[in-house]
């Protein structure tokens, strides 16, 4: 029992933890340049979901639920209190002055530009707005100069940041990489329904060949349609993502199905492969909501890099407690109906509140 104990203790730490919604966007990335190197004129383009958006100001001018264009122009003056009056800009120690503001509404995210008129100097911008986020979010910070290579991130602990110059990017490089690293394990972990996906998986046991394949399978699946939805060859609006996200809840629901009622799995590979896929798609999904442009294949390396070290951190807990229970069937049948029956109830719960709430 004391095995059982401990194959359960992740699982049922995962769902307890609540909300499956791990593909929520919790960035904010931000572009600042200097048309003219030296000069004045200062130009930035803020990129942000329209969930973010809402936790900033009430942007739904007409209060039906729906962000429209409309809405936007209507905010005007509660976009510049509440965005541009809060990520103030300066300029050798002075504050920059605004000249000008627009606000777009893209297919998955909310475009937000400025002008500024600044002193000479370094430039530095302090995001307090992130004061008032939830404190998992994080701005980026890239430029137009030097092909996104300095990208920087902020939280609500280092608020501040230095608009990276030409030639400065490049000692940037190596840390914004494993920003990006990090974001991602940040999200395989926080991703209850994937993580209960692979535990479904590896729950029915089989050699170390077999579990590689399974493993290698689900990587380069869902790696494919991460890369092509992040990089804008596959388009998914909202309708689309939560219907990915549907589908992501009944994934978990098949496999643990198969898990109580078949006795062998010659053809899981394949299956898990498909499925994937459909995982990619969800993961994709908080890349292309930040708008990261040209950016996202940055992003997107040390993103996916990131998700397959969490991932591979999890294989590496799960299985071993896998190989002890299969010394004892009895105990490993029973632990593996029980768990997945576990994640049947999660799958329904997150399908029924994907597609029908």
């Amino acid at each position: 029992m004391q095995r059982t104990a401990l194959l359960a203790a992740p699982l049922a730490l995962l769902l307890a933890a609540g909300s499956a919604g791990a593909h929520d966007a919790d960035i904010l990335y931000a572009q600042l340049w200097r048309p003219a190197a030296g000069g004045p004129e200062v130009h930035e383009r803020l990129t942000l979901t329209a969930e973010t958006l809402g936790l900033l100001i009430p942007a739904d001018a007409d209060g039906d639920g729906v962000l429209t264009q409309v809405d936007l122009d209507a905010r005007e003056a509660a976009l510049a209190l509440g965005i541009w009056d809060a990520i103030p800009l300066s300029a050798g120690g002075q504050p920059c002055s605004r000249t000008g503001a627009t606000a777009l509404l893209r297919e998955t995210y909310v475009e937000l530009g400025a002008s500024f008129t600044c002193p000479s100097g370094e430039l530095r911008q302090r995001f307090t707005v992130l004061s008032v986020l939830p404190s998992n979010y994080k701005v980026v910070l890239g430029s137009v100069v030097e092909g996104e290579r300095g990208q920087r991130f902020a939280d609500a602990t280092w608020p501040t940041l230095v608009v990276p110059e030409p030639g400065e990017a490049r000692g940037q490089s190596a840390s914004g990489l494993l920003d990006w690293v990090g974001l991602g394990m940040i999200h395989i972990f926080g991703g209850v329904d994937h993580l209960v996906f692979l535990m479904a998986l590896l729950l029915v046991g089989g050699s170390f060949r077999r579990v590689l394949l399974l493993v290698t399978a689900f990587t380069v699946a869902h790696s494919l349609t991460l890369g092509a939805t992040a990089l804008g060859f596959i388009l998914l609006d909202e309708a689309r993502t939560r219907w990915v996200e549907a589908a992501i809840a009944a994934s978990i629901i098949w496999v643990a199905v198969e898990n109580l009622i078949l006795r062998e799995h010659k053809h899981r590979a394949l299956l898990t492969f498909l499925f994937g896929l459909v995982h990619g798609f969800g993961f994709a999904s908080v890349l292309r909501g930040y708008g990261l442009g040209d950016a996202v294949v940055t992003g997107l390396f040390g993103f996916n890099l990131g998700v397959e070290l969490g991932q591979a951190a999890v294989v590496a807990v799960l299985l071993p407690l896998v190989r002890l229970l299969l010394r004892r069937p009895t105990l490993h049948l029973r632990t593996m109906r029980a768990l997945s029956l576990l994640a049947l109830t999660a799958g329904g719960w997150w399908l029924v509140e994907r597609a029908l709430i």
